[in-house]
């Protein structure tokens, strides 16, 4: 079942978090268990990104007797927490190129500990049973012809694009915008809500545009299709005024705080080897989501299927 905390709606201005602390396990050596100590992990409001926090926050407490603190916090805040030694790492980053300047070029106090081996991608989509009705509504060249098609009482005469949370990386504004097509962004504040949405729109046959991305365990129930924006080119996006392009690849990676990876814990270690596909991820994922199991639960069943993995990780 999905927790409270895990969709939010906004950013807070200052890292302020509520954290959930879990206690160690019985069968972990109190030597080891105080080798490890306390890590706090940011926890970031999509549920891939709770599947990461699963796995990572069960190995740790049950592999090595480490207290896992969990920060409930948004993306950009998240980066906050390094110099502060409020968060420890960010298990999953999209980008932030701004923010990975401004503390780990800049400050030095976080390190970019690469590839989570997902490769994020984020963009435009539309439900399924629209593009076999509706020729060419998968490029954006004709999308101002079927805008009558999503309107709604929020978005008044023009379009409704939905989007999930509005910290989420997403330039869909101004893309609208730019490309002259007659859209207004709508917040469904949440994930959660962005997929109900667009089940919704595909089981009762209503137009649905919004921004969703991969990976997502959703895509494997509802095949939502993407829709062609113009190609993504380095700089095209500098600036968020005028960006009329598509999103970039997103080659997800971990970031942490320098003073943790020099601590000596040995969940550094574990965080710095963590890496899995994008089909890791979603069956956890779907765990949550849809088999409504708790984030321990889900993470066991991966945890007992991956031995091998887990070891990868350990090994120093």
């Amino acid at each position: 079942m999905f927790k409270s905390h895990r969709f939010r709606r906004g950013a807070t201005l200052m890292l302020v978090v509520s954290a959930i602390t879990f206690a160690l396990p019985a069968a972990v050596p109190a030597q080891a268990a105080a080798a490890c100590g306390t890590v706090n992990l940011a926890d970031n409001a999509w549920v891939g990104y709770e599947a990461d926090l699963a796995v990572v926050s069960y190995v740790l407490k049950h592999s090595l007797g480490c207290k896992v603190v969990i920060k409930n916090i948004s993306e950009q805040v998240s980066w906050q927490g390094f110099p502060t030694g409020q968060v420890d790492a960010i298990l999953e980053n999209w980008g932030h190129e701004d923010l990975a300047a401004k503390y780990i070029t800049k400050q030095k106090v976080a390190v970019d500990l690469g590839s989570t081996g997902n490769n994020g991608i984020i963009g435009w989509y539309v439900v399924p049973w629209m593009v076999a009705k509706y020729p060419g509504i998968t490029n954006y060249k004709n999308l101002n012809k079927y805008a009558s098609l999503f309107k709604t009482s929020e978005s008044g005469s023009m379009g409704a694009f939905l989007d999930g949370d509005p910290s989420y990386v997403t330039n869909d504004a101004a893309i609208l915008k730019n490309l002259k097509l007659n859209y207004k962004v709508i917040f469904t504040g949440s994930e959660a809500a962005l997929i109900t949405s667009f089940r919704a729109a595909q089981a009762q046959k209503k137009p649905m545009i919004g921004y969703f991305y991969e990976p997502q365990w959703f895509l494997a129930e509802v095949p939502l299709v993407h829709v062609t924006l113009p190609k993504w080119t380095k700089g095209c996006d500098a600036d968020p005024k005028t960006v009329a392009c598509d999103y970039p690849p997103y080659p997800l990676n971990k970031v942490a705080s320098v003073k943790f990876m020099n601590s000596g814990s040995p969940a550094a270690t574990v965080i710095k080897n963590f890496k899995w596909t994008n089909a890791d991820q979603n069956s956890v994922a779907k765990s949550l989501a849809v088999g409504k199991l708790t984030d321990d639960a889900a993470a066991k069943i991966w945890v007992d299927a991956h031995p091998a993995i887990v070891k990868a990780w350990l090994a120093k």
